[in-house]
């Protein structure tokens, strides 16, 4: 069985959005739509300590962004971002709801998330 956890960020993937991003992060964390990216990101790339942490999820894993994702899933439109999927063949299930993200507060609260939602679907 093939399994993957998709992160999928609030966020477009265009360079000019990022740049925004980047700079809305700055001036402006509170109101940035996605928590995903203020947890998981230190300025311009990823936070060395979440980079190991998914590497060592027993799970693959895939990061995209929104419109990277409704490319692929355009059924999947009606979603609240930012959220993961649990990818299973060509089954996916929202596996941590954009609630969830947005009430974790730090990356630790975040990696807690994640390990306590694959403790109880078993996939560990």
């Amino acid at each position: 069985m093939n399994k993957k956890l998709l992160f999928v960020y609030n966020a477009d993937s265009a360079l000019f959005n990022q740049l925004g991003d980047f700079i809305h992060k700055i001036i402006s964390p509170k109101t940035y739509p996605c928590n995903l990216c203020s947890l998981t990101y230190s300025g311009a790339s990823m936070r060395k300590d979440w980079k190991e942490f998914v590497n060592l999820l027993p799970l693959k894993n895939e990061f995209l962004h929104k419109d990277e994702f409704f490319k692929l899933f355009p059924k999947k439109q009606n979603i609240t971002l930012p959220a993961v999927f649990l990818q299973l063949n060509n089954d996916m299930i929202e596996f941590i709801s954009a609630k969830e993200i947005n009430h974790a507060k730090t990356l630790e609260e975040l990696k807690l998330l994640v390990q306590q939602n694959l403790a109880r679907a078993n996939y560990e």
